[in-house]
């Protein structure tokens, strides 16, 4: 029990001076964290049932849970990480349907076809049931 809580402070780890806001799809199937701080922002959202292809290739040496988490920051290209995720079981706020939101540089927008979030260098991705893109 030990080790799972030490992994999860060291893959969440922060800045002290950031700011974390999670938030889920009304679906409850995308769990998503933010995190601001005053000279930058990232997100991190995981899908949890999904039945298409992931948005890429899984690595070589990744053999259990490719596809469900991506992360990206303000700025540069969206990255998959090789973990099956980290489901939110706090009670975290709802992003309705019809809801877009800027986060210090990154705007997601919840929609029933899915969500979409995309960075200030136009890098982003889609997340759905069926489909999952990384532009």
């Amino acid at each position: 029990m030990r080790r799972l809580f030490a992994l999860f402070l060291c893959l969440f780890a922060l800045p002290a001076s950031a700011d974390v806001f999670p938030f889920e799809t009304p679906s409850g199937n995308i769990d998503c964290y933010v995190g601001l701080s005053r000279n930058s922002s990232d997100i991190t959202c995981s899908i949890w049932d999904r039945s298409g292809p992931p948005a890429r290739p899984a690595p070589a040496d990744c053999r259990v849970g490719w596809g469900h988490t991506f992360e990206m920051g303000d700025r540069g290209p969206v990255r998959m990480r090789c973990d099956p995720g980290l489901r939110n079981f706090s009670q975290s706020s709802q992003m309705p349907y019809g809801r877009t939101e800027d986060f210090g540089g990154i705007t997601c927008t919840s929609e029933r076809t899915g969500l979409t979030c995309r960075n200030r260098t136009g890098h982003g991705f889609f997340l759905s049931r069926r489909v999952q893109r990384v532009y």
